[in-house]
């Protein structure tokens, strides 16, 4: 079942099968990691200004929170000629089937200068014995993993993100495939081009947004489907990515330093924020969640 109107929406979160969280978590070095082409706002004067030295040390930081949290992360290596495989949020959709299969859906990347990465992700996951579909490769739609669609956690239920570089049309046949419901959000905005540059579900209760990235049915489906919303200002969400965090238990909250309000909000409802620096991913349009990938 896929959901696109308000109307459409005949569940609650309680009416649906639980699910286990993800709890375990892969990133990709940064070895390669470098601005050379413009395919996102963000790029737009920083080709060439990556300080690989400091893009390391912000990697490892990273790394370091998160195993700070009881995460374990498992690294695959960066390629060369794939500069921007750092953000491995993007590749794949991890799956975890009511049978226990666990699988992933590969992405079709909507730019080309991203296309390789995809078939090294496909190929390290079927080395590791999880399986690969094959169906979503195939013909012009365009998904970009776990940019746009995001696990609820402990819930059999997707969020999906359309109208940047996801085809809304995916979700028809990922829902069918996964036994999931996916709740469609348009975004509308292109500084937010994924949905996890402007929805953050923080635990099964709470979600972090923005909410100028969203259209008004999409506000409202969030609004109806979490406790508690947490909305981030636009400087924060817009220049330094703050709904692009993390949080790897559903108590603490990854996220890139100086989101001022935002973590004060956060504090507020209970959260310990774990401020990072992400200052060179930024320039290439990503932070904390699309440097991470949750499996099972």
């Amino acid at each position: 079942m896929v959901v696109y109107q308000l109307a459409d929406l005949d569940f609650a979160l309680s009416d649906l099968p639980t699910m286990p969280v993800a709890d375990r978590m892969v990133m990709t070095s940064p070895d390669h990691f470098s601005i050379q082409y413009v395919i996102n706002p963000h790029m737009a004067g920083n080709v060439g200004t990556v300080d690989t030295a400091r893009a390391r040390a912000e990697w490892d930081a990273l790394k370091a929170a998160f195993e700070s949290c009881g995460t374990a992360v498992e690294v695959v290596e960066g390629m060369p000629g794939q500069p921007d495989m750092v953000f491995c949020a993007n590749q794949t959709l991890p799956y975890l089937l009511p049978d226990g299969t666990r699988g992933v859906v590969p992405s079709k990347m909507f730019a080309p200068q991203r296309a390789g990465e995809v078939q090294y992700f496909r190929d390290w996951f079927a080395s590791r014995g999880w399986s690969v579909v094959d169906g979503i490769a195939l013909g012009d739609i365009e998904f970009e993993g776990m940019g746009d669609a995001l696990w609820h956690p402990g819930r059999r239920l997707l969020w999906g993100g359309h109208g940047f570089r996801t085809d809304s049309a995916v979700y028809h046949w990922i829902s069918t495939w996964l036994q999931a419901p996916v709740i469609a959000l348009e975004l509308n905005d292109p500084d937010f081009y994924h949905l996890d540059t402007c929805l953050c579900v923080l635990n099964e209760e709470t979600a972090l947004i923005y909410p100028g990235a969203f259209e008004p049915e999409g506000l409202a489906l969030i609004h109806r489907m979490f406790a508690r919303v947490i909305e981030a200002p636009e400087d924060e969400a817009r220049g330094l990515f703050a709904c692009n965090a993390h949080s790897p238990d559903g108590r603490h909250v990854v996220i890139q330093r100086g989101c001022a309000a935002t973590n004060a909000a956060l504090r507020e409802a209970g959260f310990t924020v774990i401020e990072v620096e992400t200052d060179e991913y930024l320039k290439s349009g990503g932070s904390v969640f699309c440097m991470k990938l949750m499996t099972w």
